[in-house]
């Protein structure tokens, strides 16, 4: 069974930089890991995904600003956020699924269909 856990989030003044890590441990041979979203009252929305062979893709919202990486041994999921804004203040998840990103929603942005979850951690930016 994989389990996913994220790092302690944090608060940021706009314009500055967080990183995010996530532990997962498992079976993670071939697996789509992405970070995704949440601003209470809202839709949660998928914020990068990295698949087994190292490709990566973003929301338009974060491209160019985030960085998805994992570790060599795929144990260990990151989130590089620079330039943040107050609108990127959220829940933030991290999430493995059980088969690579061509097999989900959206490239694996949509999250529906991923099978484990961390139990969020808050980023805040300030204005």
């Amino acid at each position: 069974q994989v389990q996913v856990v994220e790092s302690r989030g944090g608060t940021v003044q706009s314009g500055g930089s967080l990183r995010l890590s996530c532990a997962v441990s498992g079976y993670i041979y071939k697996n789509c890991m992405g970070w995704f979203r949440q601003v209470s009252g809202k839709e949660r929305e998928g914020v990068a995904r990295i698949d087994t062979d190292g490709t990566t893709r973003y929301a338009d919202s974060v491209q160019g600003r985030f960085t998805i990486s994992q570790s060599n041994s795929k144990n260990a999921l990151y989130l590089e956020m620079e330039n943040l804004r107050p609108d990127d203040t959220a829940m933030y998840y991290c999430a493995a699924a059980t088969v690579e990103c061509g097999w989900l929603l959206q490239g694996g942005l949509g999250g529906s269909d991923y099978a484990n979850w961390g139990q969020g951690t808050q980023v805040t930016v300030s204005s």
